[in-house]
């Protein structure tokens, strides 16, 4: 098969799919992971689709990927962001915890602490979490997404304006140029909003995927953060107003 053929089938199956895995792409068309490596960074570099390990996907700045290919892409770059943030979280600490696959992986790597009292818009989190029956695992009333286990609305911010927690654990989809954060539900974002508020610290968990995606509703801005969790240097320019603003950068 022609290489340019090839390649318009990838990104036939990617917006089908949202993302394919070079597994599955090796396996399709019966080529060496070589090939399709090359396939992918090429289009990449056309910006006909957005690379990430293992895989390939296209972006959409009003649709979220899939819940369930979300929770596996980039997943071993978030096993060490979450390892790394949860150092930060003492034990007999209150926290936020707000919707994401980030946040999740973040909540498994939380079950070693001890007397944790955990407020989360996540239903997944709270299923993670209530394993410990030490942990007092609240979840925030409102609007159920089956999509993802997400709770949103305004009886959520309403519910999440009743506490004042030590830490706000924030997972977000992109981070723009600018500093901005940005993500796909003004719902949602109206919830992380009210989460950072009500913060004493605001810890910021995304990897290197999140910088200069795509997503149309503004969360707020990167210096709104205390502590930046990421698995690669971000772009310059990010870089300076952590700098500017004291925002603590750990790179993992």
């Amino acid at each position: 098969m022609a290489q340019r053929r090839r390649q318009d089938l990838i990104i036939e199956l990617i917006q089908k799919n949202g993302f394919v895995t070079t597994e599955q792409l090796v396996d399709h068309f019966q080529v060496t992971p070589q090939t399709i490596r090359r396939d992918l960074n090429q289009l990449a570099e056309e910006s006909k689709v957005r690379r990430h390990h293992g895989g390939a996907g296209i972006d959409s700045s009003t649709v979220n990927t899939a819940y369930q290919t979300r929770k596996i892409m980039e997943l071993e770059a978030k096993e060490r962001i979450a390892k790394e943030l949860v150092r930060y979280i003492p034990d007999n600490s209150s926290l936020f915890i707000n919707i994401g696959t980030t946040t999740e992986t973040i909540a498994r790597a939380l079950l070693d602490h001890s007397n944790l009292r955990i407020v989360t818009n996540n239903l997944h989190v709270a299923s993670i979490l209530s394993a410990r029956e030490d942990f007092n695992v609240i979840v925030a009333g409102g609007e159920v997404r089956n999509r993802d286990g997400g709770i949103v609305g305004e009886a959520t911010r309403d519910f999440i304006n009743q506490f004042k927690m030590d830490f706000g654990i924030i997972g977000i989809s992109g981070i723009h140029s600018d500093g901005s954060l940005l993500d796909f539900d003004y719902r949602e974002v109206r919830v992380a909003q009210t989460i950072i508020a009500n913060s004493g610290k605001v810890l910021l968990a995304a990897d290197h995927s999140k910088f200069g995606r795509n997503a149309m509703v503004r969360l707020g801005d990167i210096t709104q953060a205390d502590h930046f969790f990421t698995d690669q240097d971000p772009p310059g320019e990010i870089q300076q107003m952590l700098r500017e603003h004291a925002v603590d950068l750990h790179v993992v």
